[in-house]
């Protein structure tokens, strides 16, 4: 990896070769977590926009010169990236703004963006030799984790709270993963499985403590941008003097524990080191009221060490989180972009499901609805200019999270076999549905 200069801790700038911690600064606990620095000078000799638009990989792979794997590492078969970038026009016209795409990241091996991380982490495990990798989720990530290590083979050891969907719980038994529900939040099983893998040598996916995850998520930024461009200048033939990509003006993201939105952010930057973007997006954090405490802390600009935990509650489970483990980049992420906060209510999560889902056919979980609810917010409190280029990121598919769907439509209409029936029904005004 020698495109890789250091691991740089985010509290005390402290620098580390890789190889010479294994996940955090030790000169300040779990909390020391760094980032990876690269030689983007290097990088740019191995990649450049032209190359890319060659390049037939339609995977986050496309990018190997930007991630910090060893060149001759063996990567998962499973077809990790280059999730679809709709256009939505409608979704647009409802808001009145000119410019809207959502980012399809249920279209992933497992239904969500955490693949982008998990293929990372499998990837990082097997150059370190681990048997057994574990992470602890609410669900997404756990899912994610397990699917990238059936196709290899990987052992692995899921940590989830009790009351993650069922869906969800069984898409890790479906792969073959030992599942370990935890009684309590997903804090607790954050911190479980943090002791398990201390304990038993294990190899820790979990964000906001292991640096490379950010470093996945930071692939969809370069699909944003890069597919922003193909639209742009779909018809020509000739790419060979690409020199750059286009940016969106603004990016919505759903937060969590800070992993999503800070590998976003991570994503971004490089490319503005790179000099393929001319601008930095503006980069929207949206939380569910119930687990807003990076809302919290950016409104009443607190730091992310002065951060405290919080009961959190929501229908959102992939984005309930007490005290976010990635605060310090879910933090840097919008403060540093000129973006903002937005919080939203369960009610409004839900009401974007069906919203986003017959605006451009994108059918989101919960977390996955609630950054098209920020859209939606943001535009009532005038944050965002109908001349903005504005990016939704869908995070999972709907079907981790049937119940809520449920919840946030009518129930169908049921008839008789018979015509006449159906023609009352639709007589009736109970077409919301159709």
């Amino acid at each position: 990896m020698d495109h890789v200069k250091s691991l740089k801790c985010l509290i005390c700038g402290a620098e580390y070769r890789p190889d010479e911690i294994e996940y955090v600064c030790p000169k300040h606990g779990d909390d020391g977590i760094v980032d990876v620095q690269y030689d983007y000078e290097l990088i740019g000799r191995r990649i450049s926009p032209a190359t890319l638009a060659e390049n037939r990989d339609t995977t986050i792979w496309r990018y190997r010169p930007l991630l910090p794997i060893e060149p001759d590492s063996p990567l998962p078969p499973l077809t990790v990236g280059w999730t679809p970038l709709y256009r939505a026009d409608r979704l647009a016209a409802g808001l009145g703004l000119k410019h809207v795409w959502v980012k399809d990241e249920g279209r992933q091996p497992s239904a969500s963006f955490k693949d982008r991380a998990s293929a990372l982490a499998v990837v990082k495990a097997q150059e370190r030799g681990a048997e057994v990798i574990t992470t602890s989720s609410t669900g997404n990530a756990g899912a994610a984790l397990s699917a990238l290590c059936a196709s290899v083979g990987q052992k692995n050891v899921i940590f989830v709270p009790e009351s993650a969907p069922p869906a969800k719980i069984t898409q890790l038994l479906v792969y073959g993963s030992t599942v370990i529900l935890v009684r309590g939040a997903y804090d607790d099983a954050f911190e479980l499985c943090a002791e398990a893998a201390k304990a038993f040598g294990w190899y820790n996916r979990n964000t906001g403590y292991n640096p490379y995850m950010s470093e996945g998520k930071k692939t969809a930024s370069y699909e944003i941008c890069e597919q922003l461009t193909v639209a742009d200048l779909r018809g020509l033939r000739n790419l060979e003097g690409l020199k750059g990509w286009d940016a969106p003006d603004r990016i919505f993201v759903s937060v969590g524990d800070g992993c999503v939105i800070g590998g976003i952010h991570k994503g971004l930057k490089d490319l503005m080191a790179l000099g393929w973007i001319k601008a930095m997006p503006k980069i929207m954090g949206v939380q569910a009221a119930g687990s807003a405490a990076l809302y919290d802390a950016w409104r009443t600009g607190i730091s992310a060490m002065q951060m405290t935990p919080i009961d959190a509650h929501t229908i959102a489970d992939s984005i309930s989180a007490g005290l976010p483990a990635d605060r310090i980049k879910g933090l840097a992420a919008v403060r540093e972009t000129d973006g903002a906060y937005i919080k939203v209510t369960d009610d409004e999560i839900l009401a974007a499901i069906p919203a986003l889902a017959r605006g451009s056919g994108v059918f989101a979980e919960p977390a996955g609805a609630a950054a098209y609810a920020g859209l939606v917010k943001a535009v009532e409190q005038s944050l965002v200019h109908p001349d903005e280029r504005i990016v939704v990121l869908s995070t999972g598919n709907g079907l981790k999270d049937i119940a809520s769907a449920r919840k946030s439509v009518g129930e169908p209409v049921v008839v008789d076999k018979d015509l006449a029936a159906v023609k009352r029904a639709l007589g009736g005004g109970r077409q919301e549905n159709k």
